[in-house]
C-alpha cells in the first residue's frame, strides 16, 4: 500500500502537541494522544442575525456577505419591505413599488430583479429592478404568475421558469434588462422549484412535478434532464452555478432542512439547516462554500426571521450570541455604567428607584459590591473604566435634575466638578474620568446641551440638533454616539459627535429609547430598549452600527430597557434594567461574543 510519503513526497510530522497554526491539508501524528490528525474541510450551517420582520415567499439576491431579501408575507398583506445583509446583520433597504409574495428574485444586492408573485388578490406580472437603494418598475412579464422561485440569472440576463397561473405553468421567459421574451417551455408544467445559475447555464431543481426530485439544466435554448436530487420537495431555495450549486429546505413531503450540493453531475447531501423551512429568501448567487438563507415558513403560513449561514471550509464558525453572566446583587435600572469598561472589568453605580448609592464591579464572572457613592441617585449617566470612572447628573432625593459628578478610582468615589446644567436621563460616554461627554437629558425641559469633562470641570460643547433624553450612548469625547431617545415621541435618529459638533448618522431600524450602548462610533451595539408604541414595553432586539448604517444582531435573552452597557461591539456586556413599563427590575447580566472562525483539527482513522 502506498504511504503518505509516496503520495505527497513528505513524511507525516511526529509532534507532542497539535500545531498552534493550522492549514488546509496539514497532517501530523500527536504522540501525546496517540492519534493521527489532520485539517480537513467540513460543512455546517450556523445562526446569523435575524431579519427585522417575519416573512416567507419573498425574493432573494446576492452573496453571503452582501445579500438582499424583499417582499414576502407573514401572512396577511404582501410586504413591500427590502432588507440588506452585510455578513453580520440585516438593515432596511428601499421598498418595492408593488407588494407581493411567492415572487421571483435574482441578481446582486446592488442590481437585483423581482418579478411576478401574488399581490393578494391575484397574481402579478410586475417586474422591478433594484439599484442598491431604489426599486424601479420595468417591463412586465408576458405571463402573469406566482410561485416564481425558479428564477435565476442577473438583472440584465435572467430566466423565469414555471410558476402558477391558474394551474402549474411550463412557460419560460428571458429578461434582457428591459423586457421579457417567451422562450422554450419546460418539458412539464411545475412551480415552486429552486433556480440558480446563469441565463446560459441554469439549474431548475425539484418543484411540484412528479417525481419532485427531478432536475433540469438550461443552456440558453433547451432544457435537459440531469441527475435527480436525493430528496424531493417544493419550496426549496437555491444558490450557486450549474457546476457548483446548493439547494436547501423544502415543504414536501414534510417541512425539511435538507441541504444538497451539486457539482454538475452529482447531488450530495450535506449538513441540514438548523431550522427546517421552505420558501425562504437569501443569497441566490451564494456558493457551495458560502451561502445564506433568511426567513421562510416553518409551518402553514407560519413565518420566521431566522437567518443561517452555510460555510464549507477548514474553519469552525461559531455564531455570534449572547450568554448569561453573573447576576447583579441588586436588581435596578437607570444607573451609571463604565461605558468604556470591558466584558471582564466594568462597574454599575447608583440607579433605582428608589435612588441608590450602590456600586458593583464585574470581573467577567460575578458582581462584587464596592464602596458606595457619595450621593444616592437614579437616571444617571456614566463614563470611563473601573480604574477611571465617572458618574454624573441624574436625580437625587429632593433634586429631580442634579448637577452632581463623582469620580471613581476602582475603590473610592470622590466629588468632581458639577455639571453646568442639572439634568437626568442624559447620555454619557468617554474613555476615562478626564475625557468624558454628557449630552441631552431632561432639565426643566428636554435638553440639547452637551458638556465635556476634563477631570476637573465641565465645559460646553456643540448642542444636539434635537432635544432628547433617554438615548443609547457609547464612544469617546471626540467620537461620541447617541441614538434613539425620547422627547414628545420616541426617536429613530442617530447623532455623531466629533469633539466640536453633532452630525446626523444612519437611522435606527426601529425607533427606541433607553437602549444599552457599547463600542465605538463606528463599531457599536445598541441592545434592548423601549419600543415606540404605548405602553412602551422593553425590547430584546439588538442592532449594530458600522458608522453608516444599523443592522440586526442576535437578540437578548431578557427583554429590557434602561440598564447598563459596556465593552465592545464584539465583546459586550449588558446588565440590569426594567423588564416592563418601569416597575419590575432585573439583575440579569448578558455577555455578547461576536462571530468567530478558527481552523480545527480532526482525528484521522486508519486501517
Amino acid at each position: 500500500m502506498a504511504t503518505y510519503q509516496d503520495i505527497k513526497g513528505l513524511r507525516v510530522k511526529y509532534l507532542s502537541a497539535d500545531p498552534s497554526t493550522l492549514g488546509g491539508g496539514d497532517v501530523w501524528y500527536n504522540s501525546t494522544t496517540g492519534t493521527l490528525k489532520g485539517v480537513v474541510s467540513f460543512a455546517a450551517w450556523s445562526s446569523g442575525s435575524s431579519l427585522t420582520q417575519k416573512r416567507y415567499g419573498g425574493g432573494g439576491a446576492g452573496t453571503q456577505t452582501s445579500a438582499l431579501a424583499f417582499a414576502g408575507a407573514n401572512p396577511g398583506a404582501p410586504a413591500v419591505q427590502t432588507e440588506e445583509y452585510n455578513g453580520s446583520g440585516w438593515s432596511t433597504g428601499g421598498d418595492l413599488n408593488t407588494g407581493r409574495y411567492l415572487i421571483g428574485g435574482s441578481g446582486t444586492q446592488t442590481a437585483a430583479l423581482a418579478s411576478g408573485g401574488d399581490s393578494l388578490p391575484g397574481s402579478s406580472n410586475a417586474t422591478e429592478e433594484y439599484d442598491g437603494s431604489t426599486w424601479t418598475t420595468t417591463g412586465a412579464l408576458n405571463t402573469t404568475r406566482k410561485q416564481c422561485s425558479g428564477q435565476f440569472g442577473i438583472q440584465t440576463a435572467a430566466v423565469l421558469a414555471g410558476g402558477y397561473a391558474d394551474g402549474d405553468s411550463a412557460v419560460v421567459e428571458e429578461y434582457d434588462g428591459s423586457s421579457w421574451t417567451s422562450v422554450t417551455s419546460l418539458p412539464a408544467a411545475q412551480n415552486n422549484a429552486a433556480g440558480f445559475g446563469t441565463l446560459t447555464a441554469g439549474i431548475y431543481a425539484t418543484g411540484t412535478q412528479s417525481p419532485n426530485t427531478a432536475v433540469l439544466a438550461y443552456d440558453g435554448t433547451n432544457w435537459t434532464a440531469v441527475t435527480s436530487a436525493n430528496t424531493g420537495g417544493s419550496g426549496r431555495s437555491g444558490a450557486g452555478t450549474s457546476t457548483a450549486g446548493i439547494i436547501m429546505g423544502a415543504s414536501t413531503p414534510s417541512i425539511s432542512g435538507k441541504t444538497e450540493e451539486y457539482d454538475g453531475s452529482t447531488w450530495t447531501e450535506t449538513a441540514d439547516l438548523g431550522t427546517s423551512r421552505y420558501n425562504a429568501m437569501g443569497a441566490n448567487t451564494g456558493t457551495t462554500t458560502a451561502s445564506l438563507v433568511g426567513g421562510g415558513a416553518t409551518g402553514s403560513e407560519v413565518a420566521t426571521t431566522a437567518t443561517e449561514e452555510f460555510n464549507k471550509s477548514i474553519n469552525t464558525v461559531t455564531a455570534a450570541a449572547w450568554a448569561s453572566g453573573g447576576n447583579l446583587n441588586t436588581p435596578r435600572r437607570g444607573g451609571a455604567p463604565s461605558t468604556s469598561g470591558t466584558q471582564t472589568s466594568s462597574f454599575y453605580a447608583s440607579g433605582g428607584p428608589p435612588q441608590s448609592n450602590a456600586t458593583e464591579v464585574y470581573n467577567g464572572t460575578s458582581w462584587t459590591t464596592g464602596n458606595t457613592t457619595a450621593n444616592s441617585a437614579g437616571s444617571t449617566a456614566g463614563a470611563g473604566t473601573v480604574a477611571s470612572g465617572l458618574l454624573f447628573g441624574g436625580e437625587t432625593p429632593g433634586t429631580p435634575t442634579a448637577t452632581i459628578t463623582e469620580e471613581y478610582d476602582g475603590t473610592n468615589w470622590t466629588t468632581g466638578g458639577v455639571l453646568t446644567t442639572g439634568r437626568r436621563a442624559l447620555g454619557g460616554c468617554g474613555v476615562s474620568q478626564t475625557a468624558a461627554l454628557g449630552f441631552g437629558g431632561a432639565a426643566a425641559t428636554t435638553s440639547t446641551s452637551t458638556e465635556e469633562y476634563n477631570g476637573t470641570s465641565w465645559a460646553g460643547g456643540g448642542a444636539l440638533p434635537v432635544a432628547k433624553r433617554s438615548m443609547g450612548s457609547c464612544g469617546t469625547q471626540t467620537a461620541g454616539l447617541g441614538f434613539g431617545g425620547y422627547a414628545t415621541t420616541i426617536f429613530s435618529t442617530t447623532e455623531e459627535y466629533n469633539g466640536t459638533s453633532w452630525a446626523a448618522g444612519g437611522g435606527l431600524i426601529t425607533a427606541k429609547s433607553l437602549s444599552m450602548g457599547s463600542g465605538t462610533q463606528t463599531a457599536a451595539l445598541g441592545a434592548g430598549g423601549v419600543a415606540p408604541t404605548y405602553p412602551y414595553s422593553p425590547m430584546a432586539t439588538v442592532v449594530g452600527y458600522d458608522g453608516t448604517a444599523w443592522s440586526t444582531r442576535p437578540a437578548l435573552a431578557t427583554s429590557r430597557g434602561d440598564g447598563g452597557g459596556s465593552g465592545t461591539n464584539t465583546a459586550a456586556l449588558v446588565f440590569g434594567g426594567t423588564t416592563d413599563s418601569g416597575s419590575t427590575f432585573t439583575a440579569a447580566t448578558e455577555e455578547f461574543t461576536g462571530e468567530t472562525s478558527a481552523a480545527a483539527a480532526s482525528t484521522l482513522t486508519t486501517s
